[in-house]
């Protein structure tokens, strides 16, 4: 494929836009009625397996954590969703765009991000409904499981 056509498939595949590749384990945390299904489908589709759930008890190759503002305690879910990943590898934290229910404030993510030790990489738009933002945790900073 041309690096045009690379460019193309970004700008219409929302996975393409979050990195994923195939045969990679994606773990959602957070999955609700309100979750992007294109998305969701997008994501299984490039990585060719289904989306684990909360259950999978194996390192994931990245994590898509849904959250919105009555969810409980962001730091805590990032914290949490951070330790099903290893060093540097992506937790993709998904909230509603501005004016829609649950919607999170960019300046609590932010902190809430540097407070679990997390770096904000990039932000994307998601859905029709949703934002994502790439999380990271620098590699060699967290305790080995």
């Amino acid at each position: 494929m041309s690096a045009t056509a690379d460019h193309a498939e970004e700008r219409t595949n929302p996975a393409a836009r979050l990195g994923f590749q195939p045969e990679q384990v994606v773990q959602e945390i957070g999955y609700d009625d309100d979750a992007d299904q294109e998305l969701r489908e997008a994501i299984e589709e490039a990585i060719g397996n289904e989306l684990v759930d909360e259950e999978y008890d194996d390192v994931a190759d990245a994590v898509v954590l849904w959250f919105r503002e009555d969810d409980g305690d962001l730091t805590d879910a990032l914290v949490d969703a951070s330790q099903l990943v290893d060093d540097g590898d992506p937790v993709w934290l998904m909230t509603p765009k501005t004016g829609r229910d649950g919607y999170v404030e960019p300046s609590d993510i932010n902190e809430a991000a540097q407070t679990a030790g997390l770096s904000q990489t990039k932000s994307i738009n998601a859905g029709k409904d949703w934002t994502g933002s790439r999380l990271v945790t620098p590699k060699g900073t967290k305790n080995k499981r």
